[in-house]
C-alpha cells in the first residue's frame, strides 16, 4: 500500500458495508440482480426507441440518451461494489479511484443536464406546440445532446486534476462503497480546503441551475395544461411529462441531500444508504417509470415482442 521511501499511498481499501458474511452475501446477490435489471431494462428502452420509427421524436431521442447514460452511470460503481464483497478484493489503486470519482461525477452532471433538456423539450411541446417541429429538429437534438455530454465531462475535470495532485499519506481506508469526493479528501494529508470549496460550488451550481430550469419549465407546463378545457386533454398532456417529473423528484431529492453541503461533512452511515439509493435503486426505478407509465413505450414494446414472437414462429415452421 505504501512506497518504501516516501510513505505515500498507492492503493486504498474500500470498507463498503460492514456486518456478518451472510449479510454481505445477501447484498451481493441483491445488488447483482438489480444491476442486471438496470442494464437489461435500459437496453430494452434504447432498442425499442431505435426499432420503432414512430418513437423517432426528440422526447424519445433524449430518453434513449438518458438510458445510455444510466448504463454507464451504474457500471462505474456497481461492478467494483460487487467485487468489494468478495474476500480480499476491496482494494483499489489511487489512479483507478480517481478515474472512478471523475466518471461518477461526469455522468452525474450529464444526468442533471439531460433531465433539464428533457424538461425544456416538454415545455416546447406543450406550451408552444406549433413552433415545436421547427425548433426541435434533428440537428438541434443532436447538438443539444452532444453539448450536455461535453459539459458533463468537462465540469469535474479541474477538481479531479487538483485532487490528483494531493498527497495521500495514510490512513488508506475509504469509508464508502466507491471513491466519492468526500471520503477521498478525508484521506489527504495536504490542504484541500480550496478543492472542497470548488467541488461544493460546482455541485451547487449544477444542481441549482438545472433544477431551476426544470422548475421554471414545469411552472409554464402546468399553467398551460390547466388552461386546456377538456379533462381528457389535460390528462393526455400531463401524461407526456409525468414520468420525467417523477424521475426528477426522486433524483434531485437524493443528490441535494448528498451534495448540497460541504464535501467533508459526508461521513455517516446514513450517507452510505443515501448513496446506495441514487447509485443503485434510482437507476432501477427510472426505466421502470418510463416504460410502465408511458403508453407509447409500452405499446412499442408489445409490438416488438409480438413481432419477434411471430418471426420465431415462422422460422420454426420452416
Amino acid at each position: 500500500m505504501y512506497t518504501s521511501n516516501r510513505t505515500s499511498v498507492t492503493a486504498f481499501l474500500i470498507l463498503g458495508f460492514g456486518g456478518p458474511e451472510s449479510l454481505k452475501v445477501f447484498l451481493f446477490l441483491v445488488i447483482l440482480i438489480v444491476y442486471m435489471l438496470i442494464i437489461t431494462t435500459n437496453v430494452i428502452i434504447i432498442s425499442v426507441v431505435w426499432i420503432s420509427t414512430h418513437l423517432h421524436t426528440p422526447m424519445y431521442f433524449f430518453l434513449s440518451n438518458f438510458s445510455f447514460m444510466e448504463i454507464w452511470y451504474t457500471t462505474v460503481t456497481i461492478p467494483k461494489m460487487l467485487q468489494n464483497f468478495l474476500p480480499g478484493q476491496n482494494t483499489i489503486s489511487v489512479r483507478a479511484c480517481l478515474s472512478q470519482c471523475y466518471m461518477f461525477f461526469a455522468l452525474g452532471t450529464t444526468q442533471c443536464l439531460l433531465l433539464s433538456v428533457m424538461a425544456v423539450d416538454r415545455y416546447l411541446a406543450i406550451c408552444i406546440p406549433f413552433h415545436y417541429p421547427s425548433i426541435m429538429q434533428s440537428k438541434t437534438c443532436y447538438k443539444t445532446a452532444m453539448l450536455a455530454w461535453a459539459v458533463g465531462f468537462l465540469s469535474p475535470l479541474l477538481p479531479i486534476i487538483m485532487i490528483s495532485k494531493l498527497s495521500f499519506c495514510g490512513p488508506i481506508e475509504i469509508h464508502h462503497f466507491f471513491c466519492d469526493v468526500a471520503p477521498l479528501l478525508k484521506l489527504s494529508c495536504s490542504d484541500f480546503s480550496v478543492i472542497e470549496l470548488l467541488t461544493f460550488v460546482l455541485a451547487c451550481l449544477v444542481i441549482i441551475s438545472t433544477f431551476m430550469l426544470i422548475s421554471v419549465s414545469y411552472v409554464y407546463i402546468i399553467i398551460t395544461i390547466l388552461k386546456i378545457p377538456s379533462h381528457k386533454g389535460r390528462q393526455k398532456a400531463f401524461s407526456t411529462c409525468s414520468s420525467h417529473l417523477t424521475v426528477v423528484i426522486i433524483f434531485y431529492t437524493t443528490i441535494t441531500f448528498m451534495y448540497g453541503r460541504p464535501a467533508t461533512t459526508l461521513v455517516s452511515e446514513m450517507d452510505k444508504i443515501a448513496s446506495l439509493f441514487y447509485t443503485v435503486l434510482t437507476p432501477l426505478f427510472n426505466p421502470l417509470i418510463y416504460s410502465l407509465r408511458n403508453q407509447e413505450v409500452r405499446a412499442a414494446l408489445r409490438k416488438s415482442l409480438l413481432s419477434s414472437y411471430f418471426k420465431a414462429g415462422l422460422k420454426s415452421l420452416h
